[in-house]
Parts: structure tokens; sequence; C-alpha cells
């Protein structure tokens, strides 16, 4: 818009408000309470809002161009006359295009970012018979595209799955979703070339790593590398139990400070080694425990021997603590090494199970309410608006009224691997997520107006699949 056309909408504003002034100024006895006709106050209200709307477009203009709004854009200005016969219309238009403009204005600067599994390496190791960093790069780089081309501006890339490491590191072995074989070098750093990859792209990318998680489904060490820590901690009386079988799996031992210790300082070498944007934790913390066990499984032994059984604390409240004290470690690692790269974590999306006293030991209002143990939460909201006790509308508002302090962002992961297929707790849900293709839209249309801070999809396999093509089309129109 030009200037002269928006000093023309000014005087016409001006004019009406040089009316009003004379209006109130008319003598004070008499024509104390005279009022605008209500032709002369529809216009009033018609041009100030068209006005308001003009000035919307124009810094809207700038920021996304950079261009001064006094060299903006073509527009013919309505008149006076044609404003008063359309008020209603105009009205309404005006507030259609506002709320565009508001979702336009806040995706721009919004986290939007998707998850790179573990088994999405699968697709790499099945595509490419010889496996180079070449083969790689051009492998990566389609995911990098894929996720850009839907309006993603983050891929959040899972490094360390399960003990192991996709990346050249002394404290893991390498990942057998990597190379095929635990142990096995690849021939080449992938995590160097996905951050190079996706930053020649222009979009950030975040190491994924779960911080317990040895196996799952096994319980044999000798399955596992020579040099995994795990299998070497096992096979010493003295430290053993820094390693422990649940469940027909191996975890780390959450109560053992030699276990913090390694899982910060490899979070502190992806760090001073690799130039990524973030950090990031799943949901993977303690397992799920019965009321028969829960007092006696797991780390129980070292509860026993604790302070807070001396004290008469729980020991909810003592493993609570545990994943505490190495969340709030492993931010303080994390910066101080560049505070620049972001720490945060996905919890599971149901508050009540992840403090619940049987399974997680998550004290999610604890790390929402402080700085010191992470900069964003993205809990997993893998439910449909049908769903009985979960609704995507509910949770989310729940997760929003916890984070009301706002010391740390909060964004929605969101179930891309639920559209288009037959699953949900109903069959009101199950047709939601079969049938209805724009329920991913939907859920980022109702969480924008909520005002979080962004968005994580899971998975990039799903992005690029048949079966969820028509939900991810919609999905993209919110987040281009």
């Amino acid at each position: 818009m030009s200037m002269m056309v928006l000093r023309k909408h000014v005087n016409i504003l001006n004019g009406f408000n040089k009316v009003k002034q004379q209006t109130e100024d008319t003598s004070e006895g008499n024509m104390k309470h005279l009022k605008l006709g209500k032709i002369q106050w529809i216009a009033l209200l018609v041009v100030s809002a068209m006005f308001v709307n003009l000035c919307s477009h124009m810094v809207l203009a700038a920021a996304r161009d950079g261009n001064d709004p006094a060299q903006g854009t073509t527009a013919e200005a309505t008149t006076a006359s044609e404003a008063t016969t359309e008020a209603t219309t105009a009205s309404e238009a005006t507030t259609e295009t506002t709320t565009e403009q508001q979702e336009e204005t806040q995706s721009m600067g919004e986290y939007k970012a998707f998850w790179f599994s573990f088994y999405d390496y699968d697709s790499y190791r099945a595509k490419y018979k010889k496996r180079t960093a070449a083969n790689f790069r051009t492998y990566f780089t389609g995911v990098v595209k894929k996720g850009k081309s839907l309006g993603m501006n983050r891929v959040i890339v899972q490094v360390r799955p399960f003990g192991d490491a996709i990346y050249k590191s002394k404290y893991f072995p390498w990942s057998k979703y990597i190379s095929g074989k635990q142990g096995r070098n690849p021939g080449f750093d992938p995590l160097k070339i996905m951050v190079e990859v996706t930053h020649d792209n222009d979009m950030k990318i975040e190491a994924w790593v779960n911080p317990y998680r040895v196996t799952t489904g096994s319980t044999n060490y000798k399955k596992l590398a020579k040099n995994n820590q795990a299998r070497k901690w096992h096979a010493k009386k003295s430290t053993r139990r820094n390693v422990l079988s649940y469940g027909g799996s191996l975890y780390y031992n959450p109560s053992k400070k030699a276990v913090r210790t390694l899982i910060t300082n490899g979070v502190k070498e992806i760090v001073q080694n690799y130039d990524v944007d973030g950090i990031h934790m799943d949901d993977y913390f303690y397992p799920s425990f019965t009321k028969p066990n829960v007092k006696k499984a797991f780390d129980a032994k070292e509860y026993n021997k604790s302070s807070y059984k001396k004290k008469k604390k729980s020991i909810y409240t003592y493993r609570r603590a545990q994943v505490n004290t190495l969340v709030k470690q492993m931010k303080k690692a994390v910066k101080s090494v560049d505070p620049n790269v972001t720490y945060g974590i996905s919890p599971a999306g149901n508050i009540d199970n992840l403090t619940s006293k049987y399974s997680y030991y998550v004290d999610i209002y604890k790390w929402l309410n402080s700085t010191e143990y992470v900069d964003y939460i993205c809990p997993q909201v893998y439910w449909g608006f049908k769903h009985p006790t979960a609704k995507f509308n509910k949770v989310t508002d729940r997760w929003i009224k916890a984070a009301k302090s706002k010391k740390v962002k909060l964004y929605i992961g969101i179930a891309v691997y639920r559209a288009g297929h037959n699953v949900g707790q109903n069959r009101a849900e199950r047709k939601e997520w079969k049938r209805d293709t724009k329920v991913l839209k939907k859920q980022v249309q109702y969480a924008r107006k909520k005002h979080v801070d962004g968005f994580a999809f899971f998975d990039y396999q799903d992005l690029k699949s048949k079966t969820s093509a028509k939900a991810v089309n919609q999905l993209k129109t919110v987040l281009k």
C-alpha cells in the first residue's frame, strides 16, 4: 500500500473523529447527550477496522519480506460510501483476515519439528546395499527436504536409542541401527552428516537420546558389544547393579551416580563435538511397576539404603528425586558447553501417569515451574478429539494450565502415525483417525488458539506414508 492511500484512510478516520469531537463540544445543556447518527457510527467503525487491517497487512509484509512499509504492496482504497453500504460484510471479512494473519504470524516463528526415530535408519540400510557416507548424505538430504516441504523447521534425530551411538563416541558403542551390528563402525559419522545437511537446508537439528534403556526384550549381555559399558559393568560384582534387569529388558540404574555421570558425559560429548541446536530426551524413564512389586523391584535396594528411607520418605519421592537429579545435571552440562543449545524433554502425554506411584516418576510440575531443569516440554498428546477419557483438547488444556508460569516453552507432540489408520479407544476415535483427513490440521489449529509455542510430529516414516498422506497434505496447509 502507498503512503498516499494510507494517508487517505487516516484523513477519513480523522474526519469522523472531528465530527464526533464537534458533537461532544456542542452546548453541554440541551445537547449533552447528543449521539452520532447510526449510519455515521457504522461508517466510523468500518473505516477504523479497515485502517487497522491495512496496517496489519503492511507490518506482516514487512516482517516477511524485509520491505519498508512505505514501499509496500498495491491496494485500492474503499470509499466511505461503499464501506457504509457493506458494513456487515466488511466487518466479517476483516475478522476472518485478521485471524488468518495471526495464524500466519504465529507460524513464522513457531517450533515445527519432526522426529526421526532409530527405526527410520532401517529404510536407509534397506535402500543401500553399499553403505557409504555419500549414500547416507543423499538419503538424509531427502529426509530433510521432505520435512521442509511440509513446513517443518527442525528435525529431532535419535542418536542414542539403546545405550549405543549413531555418532563417534568414546562412551557408547556404535549402534546396530546404523551399521547392522552393535559395535561395528559404519565407516562414516552419521551425526556429522546429519548436522551438515540440516544446516545446509536452513533447518535446525536436535540430538535425541534415551537415558536409561539398554535393551528391549532381551537380558543377554553377550549380545551387547564388548565395549558396551553395561556389559563391562555387569562383568564386575562391584558395579553389577549399575545395570538392572526388569520385565525382560535391561536398564541403567537411575539410582547410581556412575550411571548419571555416564549419561551426562555422553550428552556433553555430543554438544562439544557436533554443532547441534538442541538435546532432546524422550519418555523412557522408570519402567512400570505394580502395587505388589513397586516397593521391592528394580532399585528398591538402593532406596532401602538411602537417607530417604531413614527419613521415612516414600520410594516414590526417592525415584522422582533420581530423575530430577539427572535432568538438572544434564541441562547444566549442556549449557556449560554452549548456552545456545536447547535442552528439552518429551514426556508421555498423560499427566496422571507421569505423576503416579507406579511409573515414570517424572516431576513434571517442578520442571514446568523452574528454569533449572529444561528449556521446553513436549508432551506426546497422541489421542484424538473423540478419545473417551483423554481427548486431545482436554489433555492439551491441562498441559497449558500446568505450564502457566511460562518458565519453559510448551510444545505439543502430535501422532501422525495414527492418521489414516483404524486405531483408537472407541468407535468414535477410530473413525476420527481413519476418516477425518483434517484431524492433524485441527489439532494444530486448536493448540495454536491456546498459544502453545510449537509442535513436534511423530514421525518421519509416517509423514511420507500413503496411509497418512491425505491428513499430512491437510496438515501442510497450516504449517507452510
